[in-house]
């Protein structure tokens, strides 16, 4: 037996109503969903960290929810495991024409990253119209994390021409955001300062897209960042037997300060 069959054999006893586990039988396309997307983050978190070896574990719990979710399908008479790697396989082989056409690998013929990614949407998007999928924003995920559906909704504009020339014009639309932010804010309408704070993360998104950076690594990598030093804030209070609530604002900004300038000189 395979590991995959015996991964798929062990999802298939676990939903059995007869003997599996009753946690696993009541579970749901949308019970699961949302350990689907946490299995994701671990993977892209042990990415992050280097960890190799929690890295091989986290994919395996991401595969699990793959195997999960086409159980639930099979028993529904939707599709099975099978049907989910041939449906990738094909689509693979299908956005790269390069690699698997008629005539095979020619290497003169491989386009660049740059030409590659182009082609991949361009197929993509003839892959909406088969679908009938009218829209240009038709197919972004809502379920995506706010930050990234953001970006892909403005790359996807940015595609038919909806875009701004360079990143001039999405920095005068930020300042433009910040002072309509703090207009919200000085009137005391909340509502409309938390529409303002959307209107100035989407205007970052799409910076971000505009510079080639995927917004939420950059702030993956803030988050990591802040959590770092504020770590070498606790640990340097900790020499004095203190705590950060025994400390005051000056002291833990300057305290912030050595942190920066401690991964400045890589200690």
């Amino acid at each position: 037996m395979t590991p995959i069959d015996r991964l798929n054999a062990i999802m298939v006893r676990l939903r059995d109503p007869d003997g599996g586990c009753p946690w696993d039988v009541e579970q749901t396309f949308a019970t699961i969903a949302p350990y689907t997307l946490e299995e994701a983050y671990e993977v892209a978190d042990a990415i992050e960290r280097g960890d190799w070896d929690d890295l091989k574990g986290e994919l395996g719990d991401l595969l699990f929810q793959v195997v999960f979710h086409a159980r639930m399908a099979e028993e529904q008479g939707l599709f099975g495991f099978d049907d989910v790697a041939t449906a990738i396989a094909d689509k693979l082989e299908r956005r790269h024409p390069h690699v698997f056409g008629p005539n095979g690998p020619l290497e003169a013929a491989k386009p660049d990253g740059a030409a590659q990614k182009a082609r991949w949407e361009d197929i993509k998007a003839g892959e909406r119209k088969a679908k009938a999928q009218h829209g240009v924003l038709d197919d972004v995920p809502v379920g995506l994390p706010a930050l990234a559906r953001a970006a892909k909704l403005t790359k996807r504009a940015a595609r038919v021409g909806f875009d701004w020339p360079s990143t001039d014009e999405v920095f005068d639309k930020f300042v433009e955001e910040v002072a309509e932010l703090r207009a919200e804010i000085a009137a005391g309408d909340v509502e409309k300062a938390r529409e303002e704070i959307g209107d100035l993360l989407f205007v970052m998104a799409n910076l971000a897209r505009k510079l080639g950076v995927e917004p939420e690594d950059a702030l993956r990598g803030t988050n990591a960042k802040f959590v770092r030093r504020f770590a070498f804030i606790e640990a340097e209070l900790a020499k004095d037997g203190r705590t950060p609530e025994e400390s005051d604002l000056a002291e833990m900004d300057r305290l912030w300060d050595a942190a920066k300038a401690a991964e400045r000189r890589g200690t």
